[in-house]
């Protein structure tokens, strides 16, 4: 009994240092080696799903796009697609639309691939911008060919009655008189669209140089200073002097020139029509005030669109185009400015182009004193309207 206890001793002991010594067994991983370190360097939302259609590895991006939800698939069609992968070993690919609670719907890619035996691999890409872009552009083309068939179509019927009154110069005469006035709104037309096609981009500007306001408000100016007279508009300019913008001189006088001929054509004979340049910590602000039939607050979110007016009646009688103003904006955010709008139906209305100025002036201007007052009817004028202290010349 002794020698039986002994060995079994023995025995125990030596099982027991066998064990002691033995590594442990690794399991297989579930996901293989790699794919951690590939899903988060790749720009797609990606998922690794198991057999049991719950989510093994994720991107970031993935999460945040809302398609994972409680480790499963939250999307109920890419979950179809996982589902038929596994069931067939066939990749597939689709659009689908992800309906959130915050924002609007957005449009996504999904490409879904078996990973080895019984994980499916998806990676889901964001197509909302270029969905939206898109959208624009197809917009902005059918808006084009509205437009354009306006004025055409005009020519052509006036060309016609041309030829049958060939026989009465006063015919004549008043039609072709009313086909140089299309023809010019043709003109402006094309030309305010190649203007639009190139900044509707909000690309960062290639060439930019050193602008002085003071030229760019003369120049502005300029353009409608016939029509002004014509009209009977007075047409002054105030405000800070000596300031400089980094920038496109040509698309800053458009599009300030844009707000100044907006301002014109929209006011009465005897009435003024103000420019004014004034220094807001880092940027300069440039407000047209005018004195016209004002904007009704309900359309005051809509006039910075392509081709929207406020009054196509009346704006086919001034020859306006719908782009004057959607212009402005482009020129604004390529400049990394903004433009702003006040406006009160009856009293007129004021547009502030924001920009970031480049450089102090060396002094401060001086001279007369012009109020906000004398250039709003009834002694009016918008809370925080730009009217300095400082030197006012009537054009």
């Amino acid at each position: 009994m002794g020698t039986a206890l002994g060995a079994v001793t023995v025995l125990a002991w030596r099982v027991s240092e066998r064990d002691q010594t033995r590594l442990p067994a690794v399991p297989e991983p579930v996901v293989p080696a790699g794919v951690a370190a590939v899903l988060s360097v790749l720009r797609s939302s990606a998922l690794v799903v198991g057999f049991a259609d719950e989510v093994l590895k994720a991107s970031a991006p993935a999460y945040a796009m809302g398609l994972v939800r409680h480790s499963r698939v939250g999307v109920d069609e890419l979950l179809q697609l996982v589902r038929q992968v596994r069931r067939d070993g066939q990749i597939r690919e689709a659009e689908l639309v992800l309906r959130q609670s915050r924002g609007g719907p957005r449009h996504v890619v999904a490409r879904v691939a078996p990973l080895g035996s019984r994980l499916v691999l998806v990676l889901v890409d964001d197509r909302t911008r270029e969905r939206r872009v898109e959208t624009i552009r197809q917009d902005f083309v059918a808006n084009v060919s509205h437009e354009l068939k306006t004025p055409v179509g005009a020519l052509q019927l006036l060309a016609e009655a041309v030829a049958e009154a060939a026989d009465d110069p006063e015919a004549v005469q008043r039609f072709s008189a009313r086909m140089r006035t299309e023809s010019e709104r043709l003109s402006r037309l094309v030309q305010q669209i190649i203007e639009l096609s190139r900044l509707q981009g909000d690309d960062p500007l290639e060439a930019v140089n050193s602008v002085p306001i003071d030229t760019v408000i003369e120049r502005a100016i300029d353009r409608v200073r016939v029509d002004a007279a014509d009209k009977g508009v007075k047409l002054i300019s105030s405000g800070a002097r000596g300031y400089s913008v980094l920038g496109d001189g040509d698309q800053l006088v458009v599009a300030l020139g844009n707000l100044v001929e907006n301002a014109v054509v929209y006011s009465a004979a005897g009435t003024t029509v103000t420019v004014v340049a004034k220094a807001t910590g880092g940027s300069v602000d440039i407000s047209v005030t005018d004195q016209g039939v004002g904007i009704p607050a309900s359309e005051l979110d809509r006039i910075f669109e392509r081709f929207y007016r406020v009054d196509p009646a009346r704006a086919r009688t001034t020859g306006g185009t719908g782009l004057g103003l959607s212009i402005v904006k482009h020129v604004a955010a390529t400049h990394g400015g903004e433009v702003r709008v006040w406006s009160v139906e009856g009293a007129g209305s004021t547009f502030t182009l924001s920009l970031p100025t480049l450089t102090d002036p060396e002094a401060p201007p001086v001279g007369v004193e012009a109020t906000a007052a004398s250039a709003h009817p009834n002694g009016t004028a918008p809370p925080g309207s730009p009217y300095p202290n400082a030197h006012q010349e009537a054009l």
